[in-house]
């Protein structure tokens, strides 16, 4: 088929089907049409064919038919885009040989690095000095190319007249870490122009977006650094349409079969249970944290004051238990339910890696921005298996994203703040292998307090050996061996990921008096709860920030059951998961009381209350004496008279030495600092 009769196909095909769509693109000033490839192959198979083996040279006709049409405006360039190519030339990134050169393919990926947009030489008109001829030279290469030689035989320096620049941006694209089977995957750098670099498409291939890429792979020459050119090729997809495919949670397709079981769900007597039970059907027990994913999977409301203080809606839980309890298999699970889940393993992560480092661009020059898992996920979840294994400083870029839900870069020559809205899951094992039921959580988690103090929901899973409950387990997992197919929901996988999309889209409930009223008397009377004689040395059991968790969980249980309002009842099922998580994790055995002190800092109440009474006792000796100095024996005679142990003196004494308030001047004996 001649060029001719190429163009008169494009031109019948776009008069019966988009001629109204050419005229409004015209009329807004827009200079491309999107035109359906499957279209296209049942108006005519021949000349699809030829789109695949040579799409260059086609869309040029594209374009040259389109120029035919009696037009309200005159354009001077425009661009035919086509989406809906046919599965048969789908290629993976890893599978791109150079058979594929220069034909029409497409692949699907992970934007990872994005370039600012520049103009880009295409094509510069040089004028000969000597006969005057005008040369048209295409500038297809990274380097600017001259004319070396005129056709009247002049060679040397020729005047440049003019040069058409077309805007250009170059894209990171690397496969989809589901699409492959624990393999490395692969990236290829892709080059957009002219309206593919519009405002608009900009949004939609921000990092971290996935997307549906067209195009053909050319071949761009390396130049070595003596100047010559490399025997070997670069690789690079020149883009011809790009869509983004669910970029985010907003992009929902939800048929109507599955609203009505989405609903039906919902209204079911206890959707709480029904979910959770289908959430890791081929885990034994753990409801209470599978309920508790439940809830986070749903998520609260993101809340923006006028004050510009955003409060998070997004709740964080991490799970810190014994080897082999589960743990690990119930994050993989939650990375295939979960909208948008990225997983990770704290000993392979570091904080570049989590949030975002700033890369050489080999591409285009300078410096671009290289997103991280925590911004990769953005409003989805960051599943983080490990944590514990993750060094001091890695970690510390975790305090930001969990709390304040950004990431703040500043470096080279580059200050960015990234949006990571994104909920967290993370596990730990206890710092000595198994968890000591005596011992301080704090002191057997190795995380900083600060850290821990921003999950919602912390929960201990403990393996005690009980016969009934391991008989039970036994029978389960040995059950699961022998039937695998067993281990199956009521609920499927896909419909679970359609259910918490739905949820957290659409579905913004408002909190009712009834509830705050139920949270605040809860709040209240745990605060006022706490051990100890006078204010100062009461234990703290709760603090503004499980108050925030509260009413994270209350909404998130309103949205389970796509209700516009949180009841009373949302308020008590997320006082009962908080009470169950400080029950857990923040008891005094002492006093029987809980006290936040024992997750957030390595000293609890009680101890603090212990270590005022011993210094108020040394400091009433010293005046009773009338001496500096005094035995340890008289400060454990009164200590007793005030149900302190002599144990616990010593300990407390041994204390405030390392802090530096007392010394031990002789054996026996102390002094205050």
């Amino acid at each position: 088929m001649d060029i001719d009769e190429q163009i008169k196909v494009f031109r019948e095909f776009i008069e019966q089907n988009y001629y109204p769509q050419l005229l409004e693109a015209v009329r807004k000033g827009q200079n491309w049409l999107v035109l359906d490839f499957s279209g296209l192959i049942k108006f005519n198979t021949e000349i699809t064919e030829e789109i695949l083996e040579n799409p260059e040279e086609l869309l040029k006709a594209a374009e040259l038919a389109i120029k035919e049409f009696d037009l309200p405006k005159k354009v001077k360039k425009f661009n035919v885009r086509l989406n809906n190519l046919p599965e048969s030339q789908k290629i993976q990134i890893s599978e791109i040989r150079s058979k594929h050169l220069n034909k029409f393919v497409w692949a699907e990926g992970v934007v990872r690095n994005k370039t600012d947009v520049r103009p880009h030489v295409t094509a510069a008109k040089f004028e000969c000095p000597s006969c005057g001829n005008i040369l048209n030279i295409l500038q297809l290469d990274k380097k600017y190319k001259e004319p070396s030689r005129c056709g009247c035989g002049r060679k040397g320096k020729f005047k440049e007249i003019s040069k058409e620049l077309v805007d250009g941006q170059g894209l990171v694209l690397e496969e989809a870490p589901d699409d492959l089977d624990g393999a490395q995957p692969k990236r290829i750098n892709v080059f957009l122009k002219d309206d593919l670099v519009s405002p608009i498409s900009e949004r939609r291939t921000s990092p971290g977006s996935r997307v549906k890429l067209s195009g053909w792979p050319t071949e761009v020459p390396i130049t070595l650094r003596s100047g010559g050119q490399a025997i070997k090729y670069d690789l690079i997809i020149e883009a011809n349409y790009v869509e983004p495919i669910e970029e985010d949670i907003t992009d929902l397709n939800i048929s109507e079969k599955e609203l009505k079981e989405i609903k039906e769900i919902a209204n079911s007597p206890d959707p709480l249970m029904l979910l959770a039970q289908s959430i890791a059907p081929s885990i034994y027990g753990h409801d209470k944290v599978k309920q508790a994913l439940v809830l986070q999977l749903s998520g609260g409301c993101r809340k923006v004051r006028p004050d510009g203080v955003i409060t998070r809606g997004d709740v964080h839980t991490l799970l810190i238990g014994d080897p082999g309890s589960g743990k690990s298999q119930l994050l993989k699970r939650i990375t295939k339910v979960a909208p948008k889940a990225r997983f990770t393993s704290g000993k392979g992560a570091t904080a570049a890696g989590l949030t975002a480092s700033v890369v050489k661009d080999e591409f285009l020059g300078g410096w671009s921005l290289e997103a991280g898992t925590l911004v990769l996920a953005n409003k989805g979840f960051a599943v983080i298996d490990e944590m514990d294994k993750m060094g001091k400083e890695d970690r510390s870029a975790l305090h930001e994203a969990l709390e304040q839900q950004s990431v703040s870069i500043a470096k080279a020559n580059i200050q960015a703040t990234l949006r990571c809205e994104t909920t967290v899951l993370a596990a730990a094992n206890p710092k000595y292998g198994r968890f000591d039921p005596y011992e301080l959580i704090a002191n057997q988690i190795d995380l900083p307090p600060t850290l821990i103090n921003r999950f919602d929901l912390i929960f201990p899973i403990k393996d005690m050996p009980n016969r009934e409950k391991d008989e039970l387990m036994a029978s389960f997992i040995l059950s699961m061996h022998k039937n695998p197919e067993s281990g199956v929901g009521k609920i499927s996988t896909e419909i679970l990921k359609k259910y918490f999309s739905y949820v957290r889209k659409m579905v913004h409930p408002q909190i009712s008096d009834a509830a705050i009223e139920e949270l605040k008397d809860y709040y209240i009377t745990m605060r006022n709860s706490g051990a100890g004689d006078d204010a100062g040395r009461k234990s703290i059991p709760i603090t503004a920030r499980q108050l925030e968790a509260l009413v994270r969980l209350a909404e998130a249980s309103a949205k389970i059951k796509l209700a516009k309002i949180v009841t009373k009842e949302d308020a008590k099922k997320a006082i009962e998961m908080i009470d169950y998580c400080l029950n857990q994790i923040a008891k005094d055995k002492d006093t029987g009381k809980i006290d936040i002190d024992r997750i957030s800092s390595r000293i609890t109440a009680t101890q603090r209350g212990g270590i005022s009474i011993i210094k108020e006792l040394i400091g009433s000796l010293e005046e009773q004496m009338g001496a500096k100095i005094i035995p340890i024996e008289n400060i454990i005679e009164v200590a007793q008279g005030k149900n302190i142990s002599k144990d616990q003196v010593e300990d407390i004494l041994e204390k405030l030495r390392r802090s530096g308030d007392i010394f031990e001047p002789k054996r026996g004996f102390v002094q205050k600092l």
